[in-house]
C-alpha cells in the first residue's frame, strides 16, 4: 500500500515538473533527444524530463537601438549616425536553430549596413532623405535576417550629428541661401514696379491733359503736409514750353 502511494506521488511529481506554461505572445522551439520535435504554441504543454528540453521565443515586436556609428559621406563628410529597428520573429525554429543570438546578430548587422549605406551618399542626400535612407537600411537588413526567421517592420535614423566646424559652415551656407532669395525677391519687385511705372508713363502721355491732372493732384497730396518745404515736380513738357516762348521773344 505504501509503495503504491509512493508510485503515485513520484508520478504526479514528474508531471509537475513536466509542464511548462507558453504564453500567449510566446511560442516554445521543443527538442527530444537533441534533435527538433515541433513547435509549442500557447498553453500548458508536456516536456519529458531528460529526453526533451525547449527554448521560449518572444515573438512581439522588439526595439533594437542602434548605438553612434562613426561614418564618412560619399564627399568625405565625417558623422556620427545612430538608430532604432523594430522587428519581430516570424519564424521561431528558424530563430533558434539558424542563429546563435538572433538579438545580437541583428543588431551587428544593422550596424555595418548603416555605416555602408551612409558612405554611399552625400552630406546634403543623408540631411534631406532621411526616410529614403531608413528604408534602403530596412530592406538590406530584411533580406539579410531573412534566413534568421525575423522580420523587420522598420528602421528609424534618430540623430545625425556633424563636427562643429561643418556646423558652422552649414550655417553660413544657410545664411547666404536666404540673403541670396533676399536679394532675388528685392529685384523682382523692382522689376514689376519699373513695369507698372513704364506702363503708367505711356497711358499719361497718350492722354493730353493727363500729365497736368498728375502734377496737380500731386500738388494737392503735398498741401496737406505739415512740412516747411514743399517740393514742385515740373513736367519737361511744361520746361520745353518756356524755352519756345523764350526763344520767340528773342527773335521778335
Amino acid at each position: 500500500m505504501n509503495l503504491s502511494i509512493y508510485l503515485i506521488i513520484i508520478i504526479v511529481f514528474i508531471i509537475l515538473i513536466s509542464l511548462k506554461q507558453i504564453n500567449q505572445y510566446e511560442r516554445g522551439v521543443k527538442f527530444t533527444m537533441g534533435k527538433y520535435s515541433g513547435i509549442m504554441n500557447p498553453g500548458w504543454k508536456i516536456v519529458v524530463p531528460v529526453f526533451q528540453t525547449y527554448k521560449k521565443v518572444d515573438m512581439r515586436v522588439k526595439a533594437v537601438d542602434v548605438p553612434d556609428q562613426k561614418a564618412i559621406t560619399r564627399d568625405n563628410v565625417p558623422v556620427i549616425v545612430n538608430a532604432v529597428i523594430y522587428y519581430k520573429v516570424a519564424n521561431a525554429e528558424k530563430a533558434v536553430i539558424e542563429v546563435e543570438n538572433f538579438y545580437y546578430a541583428i543588431s551587428q548587422y544593422a550596424q555595418t549596413t548603416m555605416r555602408n549605406i551612409v558612405g554611399e551618399v552625400t552630406l546634403d542626400e543623408l540631411l534631406a532623405q532621411r526616410d529614403k535612407i531608413a528604408e534602403r537600411i530596412r530592406e538590406i537588413v530584411d533580406k539579410e535576417t531573412d534566413d534568421w526567421g525575423l522580420k523587420v517592420n522598420n528602421v528609424e535614423l534618430k540623430d545625425v550629428s556633424l563636427p562643429e566646424s561643418m556646423e558652422r559652415t552649414i550655417a553660413k551656407q544657410a545664411e547666404a541661401e536666404r540673403e541670396k532669395r533676399a536679394v532675388i525677391i528685392n529685384s523682382e519687385g523692382e522689376l514689376a514696379a519699373a513695369e507698372n511705372i513704364s506702363k503708367a508713363a505711356e497711358i499719361l502721355s497718350a492722354s493730353d491733359g493727363a500729365l497736368h491732372l498728375r502734377t496737380l493732384q500731386s500738388i494737392n497730396d503735398m498741401s496737406s503736409d505739415q512740412s516747411n518745404t514743399v517740393v514742385f515736380v515740373t513736367p519737361v513738357e511744361i520746361l520745353k514750353a518756356f524755352t519756345s516762348f523764350k526763344n520767340k521773344l528773342t527773335k521778335e
